[in-house]
């Protein structure tokens, strides 16, 4: 019973992975986005308890981020502490290996096809634990992307699916990691689709909203319902706030900028030790956390206090500016910290900050300091990440209160524009990777190519033989109607031949038989005959159909034939793909 149940299982595993290859598999991509959800959430979980626990430990207070009561010695000795820690972790490990947050799940989206290592995950892990831990300047949102993004691929790659799948996965986990993070799983479907997928897709939409409500689920059943930040009832007193708010989209716009520009500068130091670097790091952390504590951490606690006004000006200004100062440079010299939390922190204050002058220059008409701490988190997160519709809904479901979409709106936009048109900044992540010397592919005809596996397109019908057959064998090689002939030489496939060459020499040689009474020789050389043949170069299954051309120009082939690993040293040849066939399918078959 066991043994007749295995081939139909594999059968069916077969039947699942091949569905995927294409662009339409949406009842296959919906349960993949399941299961990634339900993956990702228990590992933010786990991720968040490892941060809380010991902050929990050693921190005065009932709060998790009390870094303000510790001891003066405390304070300047443990981010210095932390970086040299960092520091000498990383120093120990290749180049490769020390790369985290969401700059990195990019570059594996972009130049290896989303596979991301449990290795890579694990230094995630620990170092977004120690960044936090230690009073970093730092977030937890951008590793818990990585981490979310590492597991959800390698149950891909786990499950050998296509790598069109894998990239879907992939996104599946950077919407489930920012949903169980603020308990915000819109933004998070929006932010993994505009932030680090940069394509929106109607197949790409069910897998990845099923993500993140799966994520949120398991986050509320450990944490409640509400999401990261306690917000009051906030609304617009009156029309007569939008210049004051352009004001505010202004000076924010500059801040992103100068935010970006200064990871851009500080990144150039990429190529000195990574001790070095990090030690540098905590040196420069122990002025701000003697001076302005609320820098350490997250800063969660000084955003909820910033929402409900009971910090003064000066205090926001301070901590604003110096949230951006510290973080910028940190991260500019290689701490693997998140940039997520921070840029919530440094929008809020800078907002309410500005709220407070809003209040003595016209008390009649201004809105509640909280108000401007929300509009300016979602302004401050929308020009550093470029990412305004993410912004947007992040803000709309953090305040759940609909009155505040319309000035959302345009702060969000106004300030994203201020940056990217008047500094000429890109997003922060795409600054990094140029600063890495790489770049990110987001043209439509490249996203059109990686939604698709060669699996699907692939002509089935060949046949593999050997260079040399007698006439008799090729007769019937050709009763089965194969299209193609992969023709193997000593060291694998070589040559492709359309079938119907073979059959034309067979026809030719019996015709002059009859008529020149010529014998048909004993051996056919496929390679010798007439036909047109071409060259062949391999491809893996999983492979999308930007792989596929990559391929075609690498080895100069004509065309490729998919192979598969079915055993240690054995490949299997499914089918064989021309480039006539990934531009016919991009030209009149993609959707």
């Amino acid at each position: 019973m066991i043994r007749s149940a295995r081939p139909l299982m594999a059968k069916m595993k077969a039947s699942f992975r091949r569905r995927l290859s294409g662009a339409d598999a949406l009842p296959q991509l919906a349960v993949l986005g399941l299961l990634s959800g339900l993956v990702t959430g228990v590992v933010i979980l786990l991720f968040r308890q490892a941060i809380e626990w010991p902050l929990g430990y050693f921190l005065p207070g009932d709060s998790f981020e009390s870094f303000e009561q510790l001891h003066i010695i405390t304070r300047g000795l443990l981010p210095l502490a932390g970086a040299l820690t960092l520091g000498l972790m990383l120093h120990r490990l290749a180049i490769h290996d020390r790369k985290v947050g969401i700059v990195h799940v990019m570059e594996r989206l972009n130049y290896h096809q989303g596979y991301i290592s449990l290795r890579s995950a694990i230094v995630q892990f620990v170092c977004g634990v120690l960044t936090v831990v230690s009073g970093q300047s730092a977030g937890r949102e951008g590793p818990a992307v990585h981490l979310g993004a590492a597991f959800s691929s390698l149950m891909g790659q786990w499950m050998r699916l296509p790598n069109n799948s894998i990239r879907t996965l992939v996104a599946c986990g950077c919407a489930a990691a920012i949903s169980a993070s603020f308990n915000t799983p819109i933004s998070g479907v929006i932010f993994a689709m505009e932030v680090v997928m940069m394509e929106y897709t109607m197949a790409g939409f069910t897998p990845i909203i099923l993500a993140a409500v799966s994520a949120a689920v398991v986050n509320q059943m450990v944490y409640s319902s509400e999401p990261a930040f306690s917000v009051p009832a906030l609304t617009m007193n009156s029309l007569l706030e939008i210049p004051w708010i352009l004001v505010i989209a202004v000076i924010i716009g500059v801040a992103a900028a100068m935010f970006i520009k200064l990871v851009d500068v500080m990144g150039r130091f990429h190529q000195r030790p990574v001790l070095l670097r990090l030690c540098v790091a905590g040196l420069l952390m122990v002025p701000f956390a003697l001076l302005i504590p609320q820098t350490m951490g997250i800063g969660y606690d000084t955003v909820n206090d910033t929402i409900h006004g009971q910090l003064g000006f000066w205090l926001l200004l301070v901590a604003g500016i110096a949230k951006l100062l510290i973080t910028s440079t940190t991260i500019g010299l290689g701490m693997p910290s998140g940039v997520i939390g921070p840029t919530v922190f440094m929008g809020a204050t800078l907002g309410g900050a500005m709220g407070l002058i809003g209040a003595k220059i016209a008390p009649e008409l201004a809105s509640s300091v909280g108000f401007y701490a929300m509009l300016g988190m979602g302004a401050m997160m929308g020009a550093v990440l470029q990412a305004p519709l993410a912004a947007l809904m992040a803000l709309m479901e953090l305040t759940r209160n609909p009155n505040i979409i319309l000035p959302g709106m345009l702060i969000i936009t106004t300030s994203s524009l201020v940056t990217s048109e008047a500094f000429g900044c890109k997003s922060l992540f795409l600054t990094i990777l140029k600063s890495q010397g790489l770049s990110y592919h987001n043209s439509p005809v490249i996203q059109a190519l990686r939604r698709v596996s060669v699996a699907a397109i692939m002509d089935k019908s060949i046949l593999r033989i050997q260079r040399r057959l007698t006439p008799q064998q090729a007769r019937k090689i050709l009763k089965s109607e194969p299209k193609w002939l992969v023709i193997d030489g000593s060291n694998g496939p070589t040559s492709l031949m359309p079938a119907v060459d073979l059959a034309r020499f067979l026809e030719d040689s019996e015709k002059r038989l009859k008529t020149e009474d010529q014998p048909i020789s004993e051996q056919i050389d496929l390679m010798n005959i007439p036909a047109n043949r071409r060259d062949l170069a391999p491809v893996q299954y999983q492979a999308t159909l930007e792989e596929a051309l990559n391929e075609f120009d690498n080895n100069s082939a004509e065309a490729l034939y998919v192979q598969r690993h079915v055993a240690p040293m054995i490949q299997r040849i499914h089918g064989v793909v021309l480039k006539s066939d990934i531009e016919s399918y991009y030209q009149y078959r993609r959707s």
